[in-house]
């Protein structure tokens, strides 16, 4: 199985109180949560994409959260993921670390990246019965005005009317993004499908 999430913001105790508001009493209590909703989902042969954001902490306290993580890590970077910079950083813990992916899961496309790409490849596709080929994964703007005002592209785009090549009928462009925030399942790593569901 493989699943995805963004923002986890482990060792990060400023979202307890700003931006996020997550409302943990410290630091100890949000990375336990975290890792036991994580733990709860995942198993060691389960494929966990993280889209970046993962840690806060130094380089010692991410290693050593790392090796709690059931799955088979790998991970999108994001800004706030400075450690994978130090030597001492267990990089032999990822499948693969990388800064954009594009990957195929249940016969649909995957675009992960921190970042979210409102045009993204394979965006026009779709199957015969018109569901979507490919979906945009994406996190970095958590729940803020960032992320409101994603939303409103993304609808922007999705009622702006196009002529697919080859047809004579109007349709809509297609725009299947999706914020994969922690806080959107709980802590929990989901599938597409899920997300999808969720969205």
């Amino acid at each position: 199985m493989i699943y995805y999430i963004a923002d986890c913001h482990f060792y990060h105790n400023a979202l307890n109180e700003k931006m996020d508001k997550r409302g943990f009493k410290s630091t100890e209590e949000m990375n336990e949560y975290m890792i036991k909703r994580w733990n709860d989902k995942v198993t060691r042969a389960d494929t966990v994409i993280i889209l970046g954001d993962l840690s806060l902490g130094k380089v010692d306290q991410t290693n050593e959260l790392i090796h709690k993580l059931k799955g088979k890590l790998c991970l999108i970077t994001g800004n706030h993921d400075k450690y994978i910079t130090s030597p001492d950083f267990d990089k032999d813990r990822f499948e693969w670390i990388d800064n954009y992916r594009e990957i195929t899961d249940s016969q649909k496309k995957a675009i992960c990246c921190h970042y979210p790409i409102p045009f993204y490849d394979g965006q026009y596709r779709k199957r015969h019965n018109g569901d979507p080929k490919t979906y945009m994964l994406y996190g970095h703007v958590h729940n803020t005005r960032d992320e409101d005002l994603m939303k409103k592209i993304i609808e922007l785009i999705g009622s702006t009317p196009y002529y697919p090549i080859g047809s004579e009928h109007e349709s809509t462009i297609p725009c299947n993004m999706i914020n994969c925030f922690c806080m959107r399942s709980d802590y929990t790593p989901l599938t597409l499908s899920e997300w999808i569901k969720l969205s």
